[in-house]
């Protein structure tokens, strides 16, 4: 879903070559989801291969995964393991979501309405367990470590960086910082630009870091006021937040009252049926695990060109072409000393 922390946060633009070297903790769930709702066809439908397998996701993955691989960057793939049970309003009231946007996708094509069916295509995205495990194959084979959360997949790439395992966490979402992600980046992409989802259009992007100590300092709160910020305008156990209430009215609110949390949501007329305080030790308390390892492996050409060329139909000539270009970084880097870094 992602926090509307947007205008509240400070972002300071940085540049790929600032992270080469650094290891980055990536949310893979939100990546994945990022590629499904914007690689898509003309109609706006899932790139699939000749089987209707949907392929967007793999196509992003590979594509994006390589190109900052070339860079120098050391990611790690954090997946999600058990939601909270409270999530489970969340997924009730997407799935409400989807069925809508697939109503009016039918309706869409019915009238060959290709606005209508771009619209509406990305809103119908659903990221199965096969389409994970995919993903996860494609991983693997190129070498790189994946972790695999308790629960929240953010809640651990933020655990791994404050504990010094990762510099930082990759994610479009602000979610993190509620989980006391102590840096963010977003906008992670070689091209400089992103596709809008349910558009043909294209957006500016240049990656972009959030530190979470700058960002209270600026707010002039603590990370509980933070979580209760975000509680009081929408949060994936509580979507929507209080009705009324956006952020700048909730900073606001928490100026006013500071840690008297009880009178603040009194005033704010909170009428979730979960006592707020049930959703604020929900994010505080998400479990989370060092039972990982970090380690880069060789590429495994012959895996990948099985999975990506003779499974999924992709461009053999592509994917030589995008493997070879790693071939010759790493033997550039091997050269400096610094075979460590694949």
């Amino acid at each position: 879903m992602g926090l509307q922390f947007k205008d509240l946060v400070i972002k300071r633009e940085i540049a790929i070559k600032d992270l080469k070297g650094k290891i980055l903790a990536v949310d893979s769930m939100n990546l994945l989801y990022q590629f499904l709702t914007t690689i898509r066809s003309a109609d706006g439908s899932a790139l699939t291969d000749s089987k209707g397998r949907v392929t967007s996701h793999l196509i992003g993955l590979f594509n994006r995964t390589t190109s900052l691989m070339e860079q120098g960057l050391k990611l790690v793939f954090v997946f999600d393991g058990k939601a909270p049970d409270i999530k489970k309003r969340t997924w009730e009231k997407r799935t409400k979501v989807k069925t809508e946007a697939a109503l009016k996708l039918k309706e869409a094509e019915e009238a060959e309405d290709l606005e209508g069916m771009k619209k509406f295509a990305s809103r119908t995205v659903i990221l199965d367990k096969e389409m994970v495990a995919d993903a996860k194959k494609i991983i693997q084979a190129l070498g790189l470590p994946i972790v695999q959360a308790p629960s929240e997949g953010e809640a651990q790439t933020a655990y791994m960086v404050k504990k010094g395992d990762a510099y930082a966490s990759i994610s479009q979402d602000y979610d993190n910082l509620i989980f006391s992600c102590p840096l963010l980046i977003r906008n992670l992409s070689i091209a400089g630009k992103r596709k809008r989802a349910g558009k043909f259009a294209f957006t500016t992007v240049k990656p972009e870091s959030i530190t979470l100590q700058e960002v209270l300092e600026h707010l002039d709160l603590e990370i509980d006021q933070l979580i209760v910020l975000a509680i009081l305008v929408g949060t994936d156990y509580n979507p929507g937040g209080v009705k009324g209430i956006g952020p700048k009215t909730a900073l606001k609110l928490l100026k006013e009252h500071g840690k008297n949390y009880d009178l603040l949501f009194k005033e704010a007329k909170w009428d979730d049926e979960l006592d707020w305080q049930v959703i604020f030790n929900t994010i505080k308390e998400l479990p989370t695990t060092d039972d990982y390892t970090l380690e880069w492996k060789n590429i495994d050409e012959e895996k990948l060109t099985q999975l990506l060329v003779k499974e999924y139909e992709f461009s053999e000539e592509r994917v030589k072409s995008k493997l070879d270009k790693l071939k010759h970084v790493k033997e550039g880097l091997k050269q400096k000393g610094l075979g460590s870094f694949f």
